[in-house]
């Protein structure tokens, strides 16, 4: 069965992306940054044991988290994610067999983009939303000229030097979902910190796009 899924209803547009995080501290980590009101968790692939860590989250977490994988270069990658039970694929670029296998799986994409072309080339295939990466080097202008041209209903999300305190000016930009990296979790950091961190991007979410 092939099928394009829609981006889901979120309380909030932010996806946590938590690269380098090991599969003992991830239902800990995947929790808190839940708790805290961040209901989609990417584990990027290039993590220790990832599709481990996803599991564990996507065990953890009620239904209404959006648990998945990010840097997914492979069909291949695409059927151990659906085997972990994780939902959301996102990747760093555009590619046909990856994106025919998460069609496959009726799984939520975001596929990372950088021109009208490829962003085209994305809605073509069947792309959720769209992730303009690396979003610093676009900057917010750079994304609304592009946006100029998408058709209305895309979904627009912005990765890459993304922070809390950017918010504001992607929004105006049109961007309404924001993957957060290294400003939210970092190898290393503790439980605490990064609930703290997700609690203020939470509130920094909720004052740019009025509340949850």
């Amino acid at each position: 069965m092939t099928q394009t899924a829609t981006f889901p209803k979120l309380k909030r547009g932010l996806v946590a992306i938590l690269r380098g995080l090991k599969p003992t501290e991830a239902v800990a980590i995947g929790q808190a940054i839940f708790d805290a009101g961040i209901e989609a968790i990417e584990v990027p692939l290039n993590s220790p044991q990832p599709f481990a860590s996803i599991a564990s989250i996507v065990e953890a977490l009620p239904e209404t988290g959006l648990v998945g994988a990010g840097t997914v270069l492979t069909a291949a990658d695409v059927d151990e994610l659906h085997k972990a039970g994780g939902r959301l694929l996102v990747s760093p670029n555009i590619d046909v067999e990856v994106m025919g296998r998460a069609m496959h799986h009726g799984m939520v994409t975001m596929p990372g983009v950088f021109t009208p072309t490829e962003a085209f080339q994305a809605i073509k295939l069947g792309a959720s939303a769209l992730k303009f990466f690396p979003a610093s080097v676009l900057g917010a202008a750079g994304i609304s000229a592009i946006r100029a041209v998408l058709p209305a209903t895309t979904l627009i999300g912005a990765v890459g030097g993304v922070s809390d305190k950017d918010f504001a000016g992607y929004k105006a930009a049109g961007v309404s979902v924001f993957g957060l990296g290294s400003s939210l979790y970092k190898p290393g950091a503790s439980v605490e910190d990064v609930a703290r961190r997700a609690r203020a991007a939470v509130a920094a979410w909720d004052e740019a796009f009025g509340g949850a």
